[in-house]
């Protein structure tokens, strides 16, 4: 898949590109197809010589994030990669083949929904009875302390949102939204709504739908959400796209983002791989510099039942919709990015029954909490049973989606309900307290085989805090008060 349909729109407003003062005439090479490539200046220094190495390799900057010593460049010149490399150069490579499609939900029917007369109460919601998750974490108690600030804007990085749903029209600060396709910025309401996908409109409602008597309530109806698009109209998630990301809501004050995706085409991200290491440490850099500005990372699991902490083969990968899926042996020097990045809140997913969704990876010291994201095979595992799922927003109406992707956005929003309630906190002390205000659950006794006669097997590992759960589930009651 080649990046170059989805850069260069000509709304894009591109962040601080560093300008060369003297133009370099770029060696002659050869010409291929013009390809993305991430550019890493050495840490804490700046981006103009490895800028001044583009233009001489034949490539062109597309942005320059200079808070990180990284460039996002472009080069149809087959040796760019090789002639780049040099002073003010640590490291390059390629996105080429890198993209990635969102976690892999179950999607299941749409609902319709009739308008009522807003209470203010969640439980008046007409869609409320469908909503097991938001009981399960007692929402509705916390809601009776707080809704939530609506100065804490909380960013979706995913495929967008449809400001124009009823219960999200008044949800959205569309003046914090921006499309980071292509690593470069388009603040356009048109680049940063849906397109092809209603993940990202899915997860806005379940941290942010609005108490208005239409539909649902969020676990957090009094913030607000920002669009951040980091999925392309095919559904691909490049790590520049997500880097864009991290920058744009961190240097915007979103204390929050929640992230359901993986980053690579393979699941784990391996440091040890010259190709990937560049990857790695980018995303590290930007989430390290998120982290500092006061921006709490908030990931998905991911949906393939693997043990984070024991992972020894990825026999799904890659998964960028063109290469043959290979099954390679990896180690501990492979990732799963954002979820097993440091400073990261990783979350897995539980559903009605409070137990492990069949399909949630987890993994003790990797998982720090779960939350609702729904099992349509807890009743039965042969048969699947719609109303298990989450119920959320999509363009056009609701619908029941399952997956970590639907856990995430649960944490996200009680995390912006803590903050509401406990104004000042800090990335690392809103995580800890997130943990710490969690309903501990138990490991299952033995081996956890949720769906007899398929390999979703899994064993628990811990106690209070373990493999599976992390601290527990998480609380919006606890978390308020």
């Amino acid at each position: 898949m080649k990046k170059n349909k989805v850069i260069g729109a000509a709304s894009a407003v591109a962040l601080a590109v560093g300008l060369i003062g003297t133009a370099v005439a770029p060696a002659a090479a050869e010409s291929g197809p013009e390809t993305t490539y991430l550019v890493l200046a050495p840490q804490g220094k700046s981006t103009d010589k490895a800028a001044a190495r583009v233009a001489a390799a034949g490539g062109s900057v597309v942005a320059a994030y200079d808070q990180i010593g990284v460039l996002v460049a472009r080069s149809s010149s087959t040796t760019f990669a090789d002639a780049v490399v040099g002073g003010g150069v640590q490291s390059v490579a390629s996105t080429e083949g890198l993209g990635t499609t969102l976690i892999d939900d179950e999607v299941a029917e749409v609902v319709d929904s009739a308008a009522l007369e807003a209470t203010g109460d969640p439980t008046g919601e007409p869609l409320w009875n469908r909503q097991w998750d938001m009981a399960q974490i007692d929402v509705p108690a916390a809601h009776a302390i707080t809704t939530g600030d609506p100065s804490i804007v909380v960013g979706v990085l995913d495929s967008g949102i449809d400001a124009t749903h009823p219960d999200l029209a008044t949800q959205v600060a569309k003046d914090q939204s921006a499309s980071c396709i292509g690593g470069v910025v388009d603040t356009s309401q048109a680049a940063w709504s849906p397109t092809t996908s209603s993940h990202g409109t899915h997860v806005a409602g379940t941290i942010a739908a609005a108490i208005n008597g239409i539909g649902i309530a969020g676990v957090a109806p009094g913030v607000k959400v920002a669009s951040v698009k980091v999925v392309n109209d095919e559904g691909f998630i490049y790590p520049e796209a997500a880097i864009c990301g991290y920058l744009w809501a961190a240097d915007h004050g979103m204390p929050i983002t929640n992230n359901s995706y993986y980053i690579d085409p393979w699941e784990f991200n391996c440091v040890n791989d010259p190709r990937q290491r560049p990857v790695w440490q980018a995303v590290q850099r930007a989430l390290s510099y998120s982290a500092n500005k006061g921006t709490l990372t908030v990931a998905s699991a991911g949906n393939s039942n693997v043990d984070l902490q024991h992972k020894f083969i990825d026999a799904g990968s890659p998964n960028d919709g063109s290469s043959p899926v290979e099954t390679r042996e990896i180690n501990n020097a492979c990732r799963d990015l954002p979820a097993e990045a440091p400073g990261v809140v990783t979350v897995s997913a539980v559903g009605p029954g409070e137990v492990k969704s069949y399909y949630s990876s987890y993994g003790q010291g990797v998982v720090d909490v779960a939350a609702p994201g729904g099992d349509t095979r807890w009743r039965n595992p042969a048969v699947s049973t719609t109303t298990d799922a989450v119920l959320s927003t999509v363009p056009g109406g609701w619908s029941y989606s399952q997956g970590t992707s639907m856990a995430g956005p649960h944490a996200a929003g009680v995390a912006a309900l803590a903050l509401s309630a406990h104004p000042g906190m800090q990335p690392g002390q809103l995580a800890s307290f997130l943990e710490r205000t969690a309903t501990p659950l138990p490991c299952p006794e033995g081996v956890y085989d949720p769906r007899p006669g398929l390999p979703y097997q899994a064993t628990c590992t811990g106690g209070n805090r373990n493999g599976f759960y992390g601290a527990g589930n998480v609380n919006a009651l606890n978390a308020v008060q």
